[in-house]
């Protein structure tokens, strides 16, 4: 018998049974094949070993950590259905009005303050725990269309993945009665420092058992993509945190969930960890890669600014400002930045010059104008589903 596999608990609702999975206790039992993974593991470890060391060289890391969380949040949030943009989040963040549902936006921006939440807690010595991923969780769910299931609680009804009802679905998560004990086990992997398992095997490991749990009747996607920076975080093994999956998990979603489903009809552990491994290690490239292209960008943009004589000082100021904001108006940026409005059209309308801005309406009045090189960057691979 593979004690890797779970079990299955047999449920009725009404007159239709089904049957609910619970997952083997962690860590796999037989215990992972290092051999074969230590290839993928040590180019997974080189990559974010650069990572870390572009983090520490970049001038600007808070800037670009301020970034990327949000294109993490857009991303993951995108998995589950939401139509946001880049473009959308900013403008939500800084009281404009975004061009699609507000509760779309709403969603992504909570995602940001709970990835915040998160890190803030770990940041100050509190334990990667059940508790904090309550808290993150209530944070995800606040306010938005998920704020009826039970924020920062755990379910307390059967859920189910895929399909109309657990009868005719293509997984049934743990039932209740089994459900602390999933999680208690869960908790104690995470926290076992007897676990002999490197950080990234056991982040790998981690996200598969809570999607297999899936606790919450609500944001598990999310949270359990959320969980695996955390626990890199955590550990260590990130400097910032500047990497997340959810760029690879998107554009591999077929194979993402296929393999997930393997672990658990089959424990196939190591199939599993293969995927991951090469996804941190693409996720780590892609993160340096963009670094260095900002890097690059505003260096470039800067020099353009310098050529402008006296004017430099404040598109200086304004650039500054654009690289949290990468679309502006004159009113906001004059509000914004304590400037009249004759100063911030003056600005823009040299940053419009040098070929660093475009002004995307068109009109004579009432226009937007975008850092569009930079929105670029950031948008990578960011478009909706």
């Amino acid at each position: 018998m593979n004690k890797r596999i779970g079990t299955y608990i047999t449920k009725k609702i009404a007159t239709e049974s089904y049957k609910a999975y619970v997952p083997s206790q962690l860590p796999p039992n037989p215990s992972v094949d290092m051999e074969r993974l230590y290839p993928l593991l040590e180019k997974a470890t080189i990559a974010v070993a650069e990572l870390n060391s572009i983090a520490q060289i970049i001038p600007n890391i808070s800037l670009f950590v301020y970034m990327y969380v949000r294109k993490e949040a857009l991303l993951s949030s995108q998995i589950e259905g939401t139509q946001s943009s880049f473009s959308d989040l900013i403008l939500f963040e800084h009281n404009q009005k975004p061009n699609v549902s507000l509760e779309d936006v709403e969603e992504v921006s909570n995602y940001v303050q709970a990835i915040n939440h998160g890190l803030d807690r770990l940041e100050k010595g509190f334990p990667l725990s059940l508790r904090l991923l309550c808290e993150v969780h209530a944070i995800l769910l606040s306010g938005v269309r998920g704020a009826r299931n039970l924020p920062g609680e755990f379910r307390k009804s059967q859920n189910w993945i895929g399909g109309s009802r657990p009868g005719n679905a293509l997984f049934v998560p743990p039932p209740i009665e089994v459900l602390m004990d999933c999680l208690s086990n869960f908790e104690s992997f995470m926290h076992d420092e007897k676990c002999n398992l490197p950080a990234l095997i056991k982040a790998g490991i981690a996200h598969v058992q809570f999607e297999t749990i899936h606790p919450f009747l609500d944001g598990n996607g999310r949270l359990g993509r959320l969980l695996i920076t955390l626990l890199l975080c955590k550990e260590d093994i990130l400097a910032e945190p500047i990497l997340y999956l959810s760029l690879y998990f998107k554009q591999n979603r077929i194979t993402y969930y296929n393999l997930l489903q393997q672990v658990r009809l089959h424990g196939s552990w190591e199939i599993w960890l293969e995927f991951f491994l090469e996804g941190i290690t693409t996720s780590a490239k892609k993160a340096v890669s963009t670094a260095k292209q900002i890097n690059i960008l505003f260096k470039e943009d800067l020099l353009k600014i310098e050529t402008l004589g006296r004017a430099r000082i404040s598109c200086i100021r304004v650039l500054d400002y654009l690289k949290k904001i990468p679309q502006i108006s004159v009113p906001l940026l004059s509000s914004e930045l304590n400037i009249s409005a004759p100063t911030a059209r003056s600005a823009l309308t040299n940053l419009l010059g040098l070929g660093i801005l475009v002004e995307v309406t068109g009109k004579k009045r009432d226009k937007i104008y975008v850092y569009r090189r930079y929105l670029d960057i950031l948008e990578d691979g960011a478009e909706p589903i």
